[in-house]
């Protein structure tokens, strides 16, 4: 690689280095600020996570500028084998997600504190607005930002394996939560693997939605 090349790419990397960094050490500023589940049922809350999903989205792609293929955007190689991968990894995660439940900690889910305890049909069109937010927009952007832009980065600078290690570990540092990091990272990792084997963020967006969607369909009908 160039010269010049391999030094826009490091200013690429050190720029999302520090976009995660950033949110990190807010996330983490606010430690045990997290919400009570209640925010689910607000529009002020679907309204700040829209916007805060916006600006991410809008660095992801200007980290991307004038290099799209970093963002993954594009149809996996065989939809048979992501298939096959996705289903492997949700079966991983769901199976080590059912072990941390049985650690003495306090329970990760409950953590971040965006899950509801209940259902509040007074509420059905806040909450609607919020699972659209959690389930459709979160995982859009953030497999963008880390599967995507991320990943790619970092792999062309130090291989797949590392990519895959840091990729997971930012993941879960970027939520600012503590218990929750034994189910974030590796669900991180899983959802590198997944970008990893099928060369494409598609698959990781699902699998994602799928996790959010059920964490908020456990807690409403639980």
């Amino acid at each position: 690689m160039p010269a010049t090349l391999c030094a826009v790419h490091a200013v690429r990397l050190s720029c999302w280095v520090a976009l995660i960094g950033a949110v990190a050490v807010l996330n983490y500023s606010a430690y045990g600020e997290q919400g009570t589940g209640e925010e689910i049922y607000s529009y002020a809350s679907f309204v700040n996570g829209t916007i805060f999903y916006a600006l991410i989205l809008g660095l992801a792609f200007l980290l991307a500028i004038d290099r799209r293929d970093l963002l993954a955007l594009r149809a996996p190689g065989s939809i048979g084998s992501a298939v096959r991968v996705s289903v492997v990894a949700i079966a991983l995660v769901l199976a080590w997600e059912t072990v941390v439940t049985y650690l003495p900690i306090e329970n990760p889910g409950d953590e971040q504190g965006l899950t509801p305890s209940r259902w509040e049909p007074a509420h059905a069109g806040a909450f609607a607005a919020n699972v659209a937010l959690f389930v459709v927009l979160a995982p859009f952007v953030e497999e963008l930002l880390f599967r995507g832009v991320g990943q790619s980065l970092l792999r062309n600078a130090f291989g797949a394996v590392p990519a895959i290690v840091v990729v997971g570990i930012a993941f879960g540092a970027w939520h600012g939560l503590l218990y929750a990091l034994l189910v974030l990272i590796p669900f991180g990792w899983a959802l590198a693997v997944i970008r990893e084997r099928t060369d494409s963020v598609y698959p990781g967006m699902i699998v994602h939605a799928l996790f959010n969607a059920f964490a908020i369909a456990i807690s409403v009908l639980g």
